[in-house]
């Protein structure tokens, strides 16, 4: 059997990172254009629909700097992270559109990425755009192997 053509709807989110969706979607879909002969087809017309769900998008501080300060004879220590990772968790699965039948599904695929974080809301905020893009392409390639390595 092989794979002819993939309608890869966008993707959605149970996430609050909202309005990602639409860019992990466009990547995925530029990860099957750049790579195969795959034609892009809508969902009625196509043999295989490609679906996932973004399940979670989380950080966690990854390092910190401590600073130690004696004021009016009291110990303040003041923590501030410098550095977060960001997790992606995504729920995919191809499913042949004439027969319903699961080709492959994960809902285990999660990619991650480190970020700077400074005292400028708009750099952090930018770095995060970054790490969420780099991890939207390392999970596109992960997506594209999977699949094209059943046809």
């Amino acid at each position: 059997m092989s794979l002819n053509s993939i309608a890869i709807p966008l993707f959605s989110s149970t996430s609050s990172f909202m309005g990602f969706e639409g860019e992990f979607t466009r990547i995925v879909r530029e990860e099957f254009i750049s790579h195969s002969r795959v034609r892009i087809k809508g969902k009625d017309s196509a043999q295989a629909v490609l679906s996932g769900r973004i399940s979670s998008i989380t950080t966690e501080p990854l390092t910190y700097t401590i600073t130690r300060r004696t004021i009016h004879n009291y110990l303040s220590i003041d923590e501030a992270t410098k550095s977060r990772t960001l997790k992606i968790r995504l729920d995919v699965k191809l499913e042949d559109r004439r027969t319903g039948k699961i080709i492959w599904q994960d809902s285990t695929l999660t990619g991650e990425a480190n970020f700077q974080v400074s005292a400028d809301p708009l750099a952090n905020r930018h770095s995060q755009r970054q790490a969420l893009i780099s991890i939207a392409h390392d999970l596109a390639i992960k997506i594209y192997a999977k699949t094209m390595e059943r046809f």
